[in-house]
């Protein structure tokens, strides 16, 4: 983990998380924090990037939160931009709930930037199956992964920026961190964008960002997307989906014309996307969107590279486990249903028949067969109370075409 100075700054995050943690009562050896900062040998408070008190105390949990925060000045406030170093959607999204979870953000508000190698990532809420082709992505080598707040489907690659906006509940502002985003853009490449009633920043009503939130208590944050230049063939064609129709509750993604912000200005690469909205944040009173310049810069704790490792984050890694695991990413998906239409010919006569898959938290757990005359006929399948993928649905249609024309007309006839 390594400090990246801005202007007048020579805090590192390394000495400041061991006293966090030394506060928090988890020992860990001095020798774990180090850092490539030559003034960090001076012992002094100023030279910490993260106050000794970013932890959530017990206190602070049960206390009444909404008075002491509408009391916090923004001169009390600082800001610090995380800049995180894996590229890894489960880690990431580990380190994401770790801070939402364990830090405490009233006199310190922090706004993480992360980039993840290729990988589809749906709502808290979503059915996987309703929004792409799960095998597919698996043969493409693209990560499938559930996060924890709600909203659509999104593609990331390393050309799409990922920003989370991290504060107390009462100090939750969508807006304002939006307006954070167009205000960059502008700033820096002269790049007007509007916010619109969905909350996503759009160019001639294409899209540039999507946006979802997670709101807790005491914590809430909330995340969006930026499109630098990421891949647009791969990201249509890993939100495609088998087609099949999907009976279910589940949110479902609204589908928007995108566009990247290369293709407005070639200029705009993420490197640059990190810096531009990184200062813009921290130039931004937190209480108000007011441009406080440089002089506000001088304020904060600003820009840090951060390491999501277990070292740094206790308990980060059993949190990456349980975002990785089957039981999230498929075992969450609320009860749905699959249906098929299937075809068989008699003579010069066809016959329409529906295959209906009932899934419950990912699993086949009922098959049937819905007949021309609208009798339902359970189908016995060895894939029963197995995973439901794409895969499998395909193989209980080819077992079906296998079967017995003779045997279906007569379920058909009634006979």
């Amino acid at each position: 983990m390594n400090t990246v100075a801005v202007t007048g700054f020579k805090r590192g995050i390394h000495k400041c998380l061991l006293h966090m943690f030394e506060e928090s009562h988890i020992k860990m050896s001095y020798n774990c924090f180090h850092t490539m900062n030559k003034n960090q040998e001076k012992h002094t408070p100023k030279n910490y990037g993260l106050p000794p008190s970013s932890f959530i105390t017990k206190s602070a949990k049960n206390s009444s939160q909404k008075s002491e925060n509408s009391e916090v000045s923004d001169a009390n406030i600082k800001k610090s931009v995380f800049i995180s170093q894996s590229h890894d959607i489960f880690t990431n999204l580990a380190l994401e709930d770790w801070l939402y979870r364990n830090f405490d953000f009233r006199t310190h508000h922090v706004l993480l930037l992360w980039v993840n190698d290729p990988c589809v990532v749906i709502g808290r809420h979503q059915n996987p199956f309703m929004e792409t082709n799960v095998s597919k992505l698996h043969l493409q080598d693209v990560t499938m992964a559930r996060r924890n707040s709600g909203g659509g489907a999104v593609y990331h690659d390393r050309g799409n920026l990922n920003c989370t906006f991290f504060t107390p509940r009462e100090r939750y502002n969508r807006k304002y961190n939006l307006n954070i985003l167009t205000r960059a853009l502008f700033r820096e490449w002269a790049i007007k964008s509007e916010i619109n009633e969905r909350d996503d920043v759009c160019i001639n009503e294409k899209k540039l960002s999507g946006t979802a939130a997670k709101l807790g208590f005491p914590n809430a944050y909330h995340h969006c997307t930026l499109l630098a230049n990421t891949n647009k063939s791969n990201l249509g064609n890993c939100l495609s989906k088998e087609k099949v129709n999907y009976i279910s509750n589940s949110t479902q993604s609204v589908r928007s014309p995108i566009k990247n912000l290369c293709e407005i200005n070639r200029n705009v690469n993420i490197s640059q996307l990190i810096s531009a909205i990184g200062y813009e944040y921290l130039r931004t009173f937190a209480t108000e969107l007011q441009d406080g310049g440089n002089q506000q810069i001088m304020k904060q704790r600003g820009f840090q590279l951060i390491n999501p490792t277990e070292k740094w984050f206790p308990g980060i890694t059993d949190l990456r486990t349980e975002f990785n695991s089957w039981e999230w990413i498929f075992g969450k998906t609320p009860k749905f249903t699959v249906e098929k239409d299937l075809f068989l010919k008699d003579q010069d006569k066809q016959h329409k028949m529906i295959l209906n898959v009932q899934v419950e938290k990912g699993l086949i757990n009922d098959v049937s067969i819905t007949m021309p005359n609208g009798e339902r006929l359970p189908v016995v399948s060895t894939l029963q109370n197995q995973f439901y993928n794409e895969e499998n649905l395909n193989k209980i249609i080819n077992a079906l075409k296998l079967a017995s024309t003779d045997n279906i007309m007569q379920a058909i006839n009634g006979h």
